[in-house]
């Protein structure tokens, strides 16, 4: 038996607790972790509102974890028992999640942490990681193409800008005043001031339109204004199909339930968080018993960084 969060039933933060979960043996291609940090993360909020469809009660979110491997399944020899790794994990499946103090998870979803990174740090990096790398790759942009971030201070749009700028893309990102530099950090060419206008804002620097938009920022249909005809648009929470598209658009919802086990990009992301090239930002740590309290912190939105369940 293992401490972890647990949701018996849909509802608000209050349904939120910690309970004891069993957890089984690593089988074929299987790792166990003792966990050290897990990442509070939107799909959390989905998991307690929604609940986990077919998989029974509880549940248990989270989808990023960084720990220890505590025992390896056969055929595992990537990995081995002792190692520091971080883990992109599913909670919609009968395992739970990954805040819970021991989860067992396919090999080919976990990686070393990056050098030089906390297990705190690595933790907050695997889901929006791979977020990111997919929807690029829907994205197909070629280099010296523009695309335009909403949402430029949050972490999922922090990975976005670092890694477009990686495949030599031109990056507009949008953000506060106060968050102007932090953006540009992240490597956005050009930071547009945040305002109930994105599309405007990114027409102001690109009159005919950029080649894509990245909306972390859930803008939906109103990021269509600031994309060139037959452009595209990555979506991160599903697209209502009967909402229609425009001028050739290309919506292309991002489903990092499908890449869960790209082993090849998890290792990018853990090379390029080592040098220096993406940022891993902690912005608080709670105990199991707390977790509601740290969704309720994330939905209220401004937490530059993620939240973490630590055991």
């Amino acid at each position: 038996m293992a401490r972890a969060v647990g949701i018996h039933e849909p509802g608000g933060h209050e349904v939120v607790s910690v309970i004891d979960r069993p957890v089984r043996e690593p089988v074929d291609g299987e790792v166990r972790i003792a966990v050290a940090a897990a990442a509070v993360n939107p799909t959390d909020t989905g998991l307690r509102e929604r609940g986990g469809g077919d998989v029974p009660a509880p549940w248990t979110p989270g989808m990023d974890a960084a720990g220890t491997i505590e025992s390896v399944g056969p055929g595992v020899e990537r990995l081995a028992v002792g190692d520091h790794v971080m883990a992109a994990v599913s909670p919609r499946r009968a395992d739970g999640g990954a805040q819970c103090e021991l989860i067992v998870v396919p090999a080919s979803s976990v990686v070393a942490v990056p050098e030089g990174a906390t297990l705190q740090q690595a933790a907050t990096l695997p889901m929006n990681g791979l977020t990111a790398l997919r929807g690029l790759e829907l994205l197909g942009l070629a280099e010296g193409e523009t695309l335009a971030v909403s949402g430029g201070a949050g972490i999922l749009a922090s990975y976005v800008i670092a890694l477009a700028r990686e495949r030599g893309l031109r990056v507009l990102a949008d953000a506060k005043p106060e968050d102007t530099e932090l953006v540009r950090s992240f490597g956005a060419d050009v930071v547009l001031g945040r305002s109930d206008d994105f599309a405007g804002a990114v027409l102001a620097i690109e009159p005919g339109g950029v080649s894509a938009v990245y909306d972390t920022a859930l803008l939906g249909r109103a990021a269509f204004g600031a994309i060139r005809d037959g452009g595209g648009l990555v979506v991160v929470r599903g697209w209502d199909d009967s909402i229609g598209t425009e001028r050739g658009i290309a919506v292309h919802p991002v489903w990092v339930r499908e890449v869960l086990e790209r082993t090849d990009w998890l290792e990018q992301l853990r090379e390029l968080a080592a040098s220096g090239r993406l940022a891993l930002r902690v912005a608080g740590e709670y105990p199991p018993e707390r977790a509601g309290e740290a969704q309720r912190a994330m939905d209220a939105g401004g937490v530059r960084g993620r939240l973490l369940i630590t055991f």
